[in-house]
């Protein structure tokens, strides 16, 4: 997403070092809000002994992260646009940071509820960042694949966020690893604000007071009833649902339960979820760039994601390297969805490409927001009342029949990508 409209873009900005340098700081600070994002699933236990809660209310919590953010998408083009992103992204990192030790803090379970939401308006504007940033510091051929680079930082991120932060929460504590990444979020605010620049030009900032908004919102209408940009949206939703349902909550503690693995073991193993987005984002943009073709990559994408599902809950005993293999597969598949960004912005009007690509990283975001709590719903439904130390123990098998609504939500997103329009791209100047 530009933080103009396409159509007032008249230039094509040549990489620099500056420009990656700045660049890699919104991409930096997008994985760090991604590990803000799957840092409950290895704290699960933790969260519901220490707030007594159970399954629906750990997925509630865990998901109000996703809540505002996916409401603030559409407006951040315009706030982008308004102020910079260099003024909005370091002002969110220090609201994420405020909402860190917040949580961290929280006695009570209202007290974490609303940390959790800072933390989610606070994470809501890296991503968008990056790509305003990307828009004008490089060419428009380089789209597709920065913003699959841009989900490489997130997902290297998010690893940490697995058997790393299982490790240090063993050892000092979750409310210890959330203060220290509260400071760790200070420190990234003071570094953006340092050297993050909004274009190579301070002229190209420049817009008449109160244009964006009225620019926003026109887009806004005009897009949200095109039936184009909800097709595109609901392929990235389900291929994003899966790896936020399984590596943001609830692939752990299966995995836990399941293969009778200890917690940094299971959460290593999930994080190759996260590893194979990491390598697949990137991958996929590339290959949708150099092809010129947006739907087969989309297709594939949603084709691996479900066969990668249905291998993990119809076959519930797998040796552990195939396990391996499906999990990769399951991400690496899922980091498909990079190539949805370039597509919105090539089949929309120009003066649609903001609105449009901010209805589609809504709904990306949505599906966890969707899927966290439906998971945590439909297990306490199963649930057979087995309690240890104050915890609710969900069965293995439970834990699949749950499952199946992520496996539903993927095939949904295959009929989508199937749907998409077959019509070759014009090839991008390299």
């Amino acid at each position: 997403m530009s933080d103009l409209p396409t159509d007032t873009v008249k230039f094509q900005p040549q990489p620099s070092l500056q420009g990656w340098f700045i660049w890699s700081l919104a991409a930096l600070s997008f994985g760090y809000a991604f590990f803000h994002r799957v840092a409950p699933s290895v704290m699960v236990s933790d969260l519901m002994g220490e707030f007594a809660i159970g399954g629906a209310m750990l997925g509630t919590l865990s998901a109000l992260y996703f809540y505002p953010y996916v409401l603030l998408q559409i407006p951040l083009g315009a706030l982008l646009e308004q102020f910079g992103t260099r003024l909005l992204l370091g002002c969110a990192l220090l609201l994420t940071a405020v909402g860190t030790f917040l949580f961290g803090a929280a006695d009570i379970i209202e007290l974490a509820y609303f940390g959790r939401v800072l933390i989610g308006i606070g994470s809501s504007v890296a991503f968008l960042g990056a790509l305003a940033l990307a828009s004008r510091w490089f060419p428009a051929s380089r789209a597709a694949f920065l913003a699959g680079l841009a989900m490489f930082f997130a997902m290297s991120c998010g690893t940490l966020a697995q058997a790393p932060l299982a490790l240090l929460v063993d050892q000092i504590g979750w409310r210890a690893c959330m203060t220290a990444l509260g400071f760790i979020g200070i420190g990234l605010c003071l570094i953006v604000f340092s050297f993050v620049r909004n274009a190579p030009s301070p002229g190209q900032t420049k817009t008449p007071p109160g244009k964006s908004w009225q620019i926003v919102w026109q887009g806004v209408s005009s897009a949200i009833i095109l039936p184009d940009v909800w097709k595109i949206a609901i392929v990235a939703a389900c291929l994003s649902g899966p790896m936020l349902a399984l590596g943001g909550l609830w692939g752990t503690p299966y995995l836990m339960e399941s293969y009778g693995l200890e917690r940094p073991n299971a959460a290593f193993l999930m994080s190759f979820i996260l590893l194979g987005w990491a390598v697949g984002a990137p991958i996929s943009g590339m290959v949708s760039d150099h092809l010129g073709w947006r739907k087969i990559v989309l297709v594939c994408a949603s084709l691996g994601v479900v066969f990668g599902l249905a291998m993990l809950i119809f076959f519930p005993q797998l040796p552990l390297w195939l396990l391996v293999c499906v999990i990769t597969l399951i991400g690496f598949s899922g980091g498909g969805m990079a190539a949805t960004y370039a597509l919105v912005q090539e089949i929309m009007p120009s003066h649609l490409g903001a609105a449009s690509t901010g209805i589609v990283n809504s709904m990306t975001v949505a599906s966890g927001a969707l899927l966290q709590p439906v998971v945590g719903i439909l297990l306490d439904i199963m649930w057979d009342g087995n309690i240890s130390a104050g915890v609710r123990l969900y069965d293995a098998g439970d834990y699949r029949l749950a499952f199946l609504c992520i496996l539903g939500s993927a095939v949904i997103g295959l009929i989508a990508a199937l749907s998409l329009s077959e019509v070759p791209l014009v090839k991008l100047k390299k």
